[in-house]
């Protein structure tokens, strides 16, 4: 037996694929995304989804002022900031794909797209990616998969991408996933998505540069899920627009804001609560306290709540409006 060993190593190893050399290495991120600026308002953008777990983790690299990467298939991680550094230094797309890949032994199993501040893409689909893969791009998009159950996926995409014009780039990058999965997506199912969106300039306030930041790790039906969490994030965004107008003393805009919040996420009871403590807070505690009662009945603890803000400055009533609202 310990003669053969060696004979069943020498039969074995040739039947090894180079995409199997790199398998326990490196993440299998075999998926279809997009990279992608909008041209109105200079924002760049990453949209991806997978049969794999935590796809956004692997797949999205970007940086505000500089552009932004995809990098999957059999992944090399490293080329997301590489990219982004290369880009930073001056290189375009071109340049910076044709460097990662110079030096790269598994250049042939990568797909990777590259997308700068001007609009401007590099992509680059391995010759021994697993099929269907493919890819398409034009100013200020690229469009790429590989694993695909068939060849309608990447044109469905490119097709997505170009009727959405009138979309903002979030809800814009979400059709285009939409549309790949109806045209059949990753042969193995779904899992994972993700969408990141950055600045086309970078502020001096990095920390809000990143415009948007979403991501579900695992799910049954992820590109819904993460449809609903943009929607969710627009909610939001909507009550710190109420937030700031109340900073502002403009209480008529401040509840046309929380308004529009929780008419997009109405069984949301933040929503409803802080709306109601505004009201509250400018002399309209009468129009309060049957918003308030409706959340206590669901939530006892926001009455708790409300006991405490006077105390710390958020809720201006008289001891006899607090007894009133938290009746």
């Amino acid at each position: 037996m310990i003669r053969l060993i060696p004979i069943l190593l020498v039969l074995i190893l040739p039947l090894q694929t180079r995409g199997q050399l790199f398998q326990n290495a490196e993440p299998l991120a075999h998926t279809f995304s997009i990279v992608a600026r909008d041209e109105r308002t200079g924002e760049m953008a990453v949209a991806v989804q997978s049969h794999w777990f935590s796809v956004g983790s692997v797949v999205s690299w970007a940086e505000a002022g500089v552009g932004v990467v995809a990098t999957q298939s059999f992944v090399n991680k490293s080329f997301g900031l590489r990219g982004l550094e290369l880009l930073r230094n001056g290189s375009s797309p071109e340049g910076a794909l044709r460097e990662l890949l110079a030096d790269d032994p598994g250049h042939n199993v990568r797909q990777v797209a590259i997308l700068d501040t001007g609009g401007r893409v590099a992509v680059h689909t391995g010759k021994d990616c697993i099929a269907w893969a493919g890819h398409r791009s034009g100013k200020n998009f690229s469009v790429q998969a590989n694993m695909m159950l068939n060849e309608r996926v990447v044109p469905a995409m490119e097709h997505a991408w170009r009727a959405g014009e009138t979309l903002a780039l979030p809800e814009r990058m979400m059709e285009v996933l939409r549309a790949a999965q109806a045209a059949g997506g990753d042969i193995r199912g779904k899992q994972s998505a993700a969408l990141l969106v950055v600045r086309g300039k970078a502020t001096d306030k990095p920390w809000d540069d990143r415009l948007v930041d979403l991501r579900v790790d695992d799910s049954q039906d992820p590109i819904e899920e993460l449809v609903r969490l943009l929607r969710v994030f627009r909610a939001y965004e909507y009550m710190n627009l109420g937030d700031l107008h109340i900073e502002h003393g403009d209480v008529p805009e401040a509840m046309e804001a929380y308004q529009a919040a929780m008419k997009m996420f109405p069984e949301n009871l933040e929503m409803q609560y802080w709306t109601a403590i505004t009201l509250a807070s400018n002399g309209q505690v009468q129009k309060a306290v049957p918003m308030l009662q409706d959340i206590y009945n669901k939530d006892p603890n926001w009455r708790e709540l409300t006991r405490r803000l006077p105390k710390v400055g958020l809720l201006p009533v008289t001891e006899e409006e607090l007894e009133e609202l938290i009746r």
